[in-house]
């Protein structure tokens, strides 16, 4: 049987990254959509970790002999006491544009000195593997926020997460750099170790 990963997400632009960083794994990679699986689930938990384990246990019980992963992720800006945070996907309604989003922030930003602009972008991968167990790790990319929207590579907050060492925003890094140093690339290269560790011969059905 083909061995298979649901990874709990509807996020196209997400499970492009997804594919790109796990392309090695050596096996299919699809989404809950992908999968035939249509399941409202509730993010309330109170850390990335919490709400990325929920998602990934909770589709687990639709799904049999499958890996499942699910991942939350968001920016925390120190100046705004770590806000966005878990609520970045809903930070000024749900269904705003992050055009909306992120010139919200810069507005309350406005005037602050890049040194009290720190910020970083955090994900937290889980697992719920097909014996009961489950995983979480997390991975951060530091940065700051920048001073204007600028980049066409990326999403959703990535034109106005500037990199100094870089000098360029998330936005405007080559897809393969930013896999390299994202927290999504370091979260899911981490979760990639375990699996090939613990389930090197899982099958799917």
């Amino acid at each position: 049987m083909e061995r298979k990963i649901i990874f709990a997400t509807g996020n196209e632009h997400k499970m492009q990254e997804i594919r790109m960083i796990l392309s090695d794994l050596g096996m299919p990679i699809v989404s809950m959509k992908e999968a035939g699986i249509c399941v409202e689930v509730v993010e309330d938990g109170t850390s990335f970790e919490e709400n990325a384990m929920i998602k990934a246990t909770e589709i687990a019980k639709h799904v049999e002999n499958c890996i499942v992963l699910a991942d939350d992720s968001g920016l925390e800006i120190d100046y705004l006491n770590k806000e966005p945070g878990i609520y970045s996907a809903r930070y000024a309604g749900e269904h705003t544009s992050y055009d909306i989003k992120n010139n919200l922030l810069l507005g309350r930003l406005e005037g602050v000195p890049d040194e009290k602009r720190t910020a970083r972008f955090v994900c937290a991968v889980a697992a719920a593997f097909p014996d009961g167990t489950t995983e979480v790790v997390r991975g951060t990319m530091e940065g700051r926020i920048g001073h204007e929207i600028i980049g066409e590579n990326g999403f959703g907050y990535d034109p106005i997460f500037f990199l100094p060492e870089y000098g360029c925003t998330s936005a405007q890094l080559a897809p393969e750099k930013k896999n390299e140093l994202s927290h999504r690339g370091k979260a899911l290269r981490a979760m990639r170790a375990i699996m090939e560790k613990k389930y090197e011969n899982i099958d799917c059905k």
